[in-house]
């Protein structure tokens, strides 16, 4: 009984593990409810092949959510990379345009999110506003430069830029499943055993004790804003290549991915975030829909379940949540670069009267 105990308490303390209990009871749920679609593996390949879009762009928003902002510009992030990748695989030999596209894609997200973190970091534009406008402007940008016209990329399941991204990994599972699953690593690498990640962290909690801490908050910012605009674009990227079309609306995936990171556990108000809870809480958004349709419930009722499913795993994360600043020192006291929290105490409290 001890080893059990135990045992269910270090599961418990794995990031994201309660939101991977809530997926898996909710594949149990289905096979229960639609035993002739969920126990087939059809339905989960297509998962693995529709999810990962939406997944890449929430792991980026992840960061940004920790740090206290918002980037509400990723939608049309999306369609401007992809309308990029398009016209370089037309405009160029397809042998080595696609590679053209790609990054003109990649480059496109990093100025949009650069010029985002300036007028966030810089002229002190609240993130919501900023990044609101640039959704508005830069999806208006992608209209006019495709005229409003959808582009075909030719020949593109022959191209190895396709199979690279979105192939069949053993004439299976689709790539960009494990495309998702490696960023989703590296940024949990980066959240939470890099230098990068700590300051993202102690910003979100506490922009002045970061500043204190010896964060550049101004430039950490900037940076954080640019590395979601790149990401944004690889969702871009994938979209574009598993479909084989751009399309300007491409990216309309905006309420998913924000459900997505606060499903996974995420603090709205910064200085927390889970990524392998956010990982999972795309799955579990990705598949509410075609799980409640294939119940033979109707489509009408979608909403509602996710929204339902929603609150239930919310409420979930603030029961079972933990404090941010304190086990943000914990969790760097023997890995990376240590937090000196008595240092961080000193500093905060050097104007208290003394004790009598």
């Amino acid at each position: 009984m001890n080893f059990v105990r135990s045992l269910f308490k270090f599961l418990g303390r794995l990031e994201g593990f309660a939101i991977a209990m809530v997926l898996l009871v909710l594949y149990l749920a289905l096979i229960i409810a639609a035993p002739t679609v969920f126990t087939h593996s059809l339905i989960y390949i297509s998962f693995l092949e529709t999810v990962p879009p939406t997944l890449i762009a929430a792991l980026g928003l992840t960061l940004v959510i920790t740090a206290g902002e918002i980037d509400l510009s990723f939608p049309a992030v999306v369609s401007l990379s992809g309308f990029a990748l398009s016209w370089g695989w037309k405009t160029f030999d397809p042998a080595y345009g696609a590679w053209i596209g790609i990054v003109l894609a990649v480059a496109a997200g990093a100025l949009v999110g650069y010029v985002n973190g300036l007028m966030v970091a810089r002229i002190g534009v609240p993130s919501i506003m900023a990044t609101l406008a640039a959704n508005f402007f830069w999806y208006g940008i992608s209209i006019l430069l495709a005229g409003g016209l959808q582009v075909t990329l030719k020949g593109s399941e022959e191209n190895f830029v396709h199979r690279l991204f979105v192939g069949r990994l053993f004439d299976t599972v689709p790539a960009q499943a494990f495309w998702a699953l490696a960023l989703a690593v590296l940024l949990w690498l980066i959240l939470n055993r890099h230098k990068f990640g700590e300051g993202i962290m102690f910003i979100g909690d506490n922009a002045n004790v970061a500043r204190v801490m010896g964060v550049n908050v101004e430039a950490t910012r900037i940076r954080l804003f640019a590395l979601h605009g790149m990401i944004a674009s690889f969702a871009g990227i994938i979209v574009t290549l598993d479909i084989g079309v751009f399309y300007p609306d491409q990216g309309n995936f905006l309420l998913p991915a924000m459900a997505s990171v606060f499903i996974g556990g995420t603090s709205i108000a910064g200085g927390a975030g889970s990524i392998f809870g956010t990982f999972f809480g795309a799955y579990i958004i990705g598949s509410l829909a075609a799980g409640v349709v294939a119940t033979t419930i109707s489509g009408y009722w979608v909403q509602v379940v996710e929204g339902v499913v929603m609150a239930a795993v919310i409420m979930l994360n603030a029961a079972t949540g933990k404090g941010k600043l304190a086990a943000l020192s914990n969790r760097f006291r023997h890995w990376g670069r240590p937090v000196n929290a008595s240092r961080t105490d000193e500093l905060l409290h050097k104007n208290d009267p003394a004790p009598n």
